[in-house]
């Protein structure tokens, strides 16, 4: 008697905006596309000055994205993530990375009341990762 062969399953790899994506591999922004991929996350680098970023497809904001991702990580200016960070709730995506320079309290703030669970914590730090392997 043969055995049945199981079906395929498919796993969903985590997903993630980077919102700030650089084509500056000293960036952050960079450096965190660089560590989720290589993690096997799928990346969607954010900006609206790039059209790509580490061969990536990027977006010139979170709304245009072809899916909700499960983060987003923010590598902008506090001022700048004020407006991403609308963006951010309208899309769906329930938690955000606020790394080091990125946050202010009025961020932290209006994430909080859009729904939004802020993280204050290196995006990259947070995959088990150092920011100076990339």
């Amino acid at each position: 008697m043969q055995a049945k062969a199981s079906a395929p399953f498919l796993v969903e790899m985590p997903s993630i905006a980077v919102i700030g994506a650089s084509k500056d591999r000293s960036k952050y922004g960079n450096k965190a596309v660089r560590a989720y991929s290589q993690a096997g996350w799928i990346v969607y680098p954010v900006n609206p000055k790039e059209t790509e970023v580490e061969g990536l497809t990027c977006y010139s904001s979170v709304s245009e994205l072809p899916e909700t991702p499960d983060f987003a990580s923010f590598y902008v200016p506090p001022a700048v993530g004020l407006k991403a960070v609308e963006d951010v709730a309208r899309k769906g995506i329930k938690k955000a990375y606020f790394n080091p320079g990125s946050e202010s309290d009025e961020l932290v703030e209006k994430a909080k009341q859009l729904g939004v669970q802020p993280l204050l914590v290196c995006s990259i730090l947070a995959i088990g990762k150092k920011p100076s392997d990339f």
